[in-house]
């Protein structure tokens, strides 16, 4: 693992950026700005941008590294399939959905003529233009691709091969979102099964099944077999990426919003504010990700307004000022 990977991995992106910026200087000084691994440093800088939520930056340099990747290797190149990939991911992510699909084509049209159409990468190729279609309700084109991506990896890597398990998870996701419950638990189980016994009870993989499989009881109101799953995803995330990590925020958030489905907001309150806290650490202040976090917490504290339990809160600053300001709010359009 490289020096900016290690503080991707710690969440200090700052400190990652910082090193990339000096990878990419350092090999421009001695290849030359048009050179490949200056296209891979540039493309490392993009995604540790891109982590921070400063989608512009990320943008420009993941074009710049695509450009020479076309340029010295050619546009049927794999190193230029994968800096497509990259850019159609950003674009995914801020809602540019037409230009990902047309990245997204290109990189599985190179998967395809250079590996063939039954290799694991072109797999993923498949399963990443599918979570596009899924992202824009266009399930019908998903589920084809999901289940092609799938078929690829039981017959090339096998069925019980962690990477399987992530299609089998994938599905799942769609058929969750399609209202397939009963489909969607049936895959879930099944990825968490092939998780836990390659990788063990306590590997950070097992935390996002656990996570996924314990959100879809909680859709379906399941939430007595929800809880148990996400406690158990929080207690692996904490081990091993830590307390202060992003995706512990995330399963911090899931559990607050168990919690205050069923009234429990004196527990849900500590779990959204850690929530908070941790991803005001990580990401600056504009990021999308804290802007959830105090919306959650806000729909939170609206609840127990609305029901007569705040007393269920704590006398922490951050509480009780949205608590004055909501009600001052309420009684304002009284």
């Amino acid at each position: 693992m490289d020096l900016g990977a290690a503080y991707r991995t710690a969440v200090r992106y700052e400190d990652a950026v910082g090193a990339y910026k000096q990878a990419v200087k350092l090999g421009e000084a001695r290849l030359g700005a048009e050179h490949v691994d200056v296209a891979m440093s540039l493309g490392k800088l993009a995604c540790s941008y891109e982590l921070m939520g400063n989608y512009s930056k990320a943008e420009s340099l993941y074009q710049r590294s695509l450009e020479i990747n076309e340029l010295q290797l050619g546009v049927y190149h794999l190193d230029t399939a994968a800096s497509l990939n990259n850019l159609a991911l950003l674009y995914k992510r801020i809602g540019r959905y037409g230009e990902a699909e047309s990245l997204y084509l290109r990189s599985l049209e190179i998967y395809e003529s250079e590996l063939g159409a039954n290799h694991p990468d072109t797999a993923m190729s498949l399963n990443n233009l599918a979570l596009l279609y899924e992202s824009m309700g266009r399930y019908s084109e998903a589920e084809p691709l999901y289940l092609r991506s799938l078929r690829i990896k039981e017959s090339q890597l096998g069925i019980d091969h962690p990477l399987t398990a992530t299609s089998l998870n994938n599905l799942a996701l769609l058929y969750e979102s399609m209202g397939r419950y009963g489909e969607a638990e049936t895959l879930y189980v099944r990825s968490l099964e092939i998780i836990e016994s390659q990788l063990g009870a306590d590997h950070p993989e097992m935390a996002r099944s656990l996570n996924n499989l314990a959100a879809l009881y909680y859709y379906m109101g399941r939430y007595s077999e929800a809880e148990p799953l996400y406690l158990r995803s929080l207690k692996i995330r904490e081990l091993h990426l830590g307390a202060d990590h992003s995706d512990t925020a995330e399963s911090l958030n899931n559990l607050a919003a168990l919690y205050e489905s069923i009234g429990r907001y004196g527990e849900a309150e500590p779990l959204f504010l850690r929530a908070i806290q941790i991803d005001e650490k990580a990401f600056p202040s504009d990021h999308p990700y804290i802007e959830k976090d105090k919306n959650n917490f806000r729909r939170l504290l609206e609840k127990a307004i609305a029901t007569g339990k705040t007393d269920q809160l704590s006398n922490h600053p951050l509480t009780q000022a949205l608590l004055k300001e909501l009600q001052i709010g309420q009684e304002s359009s009284s």
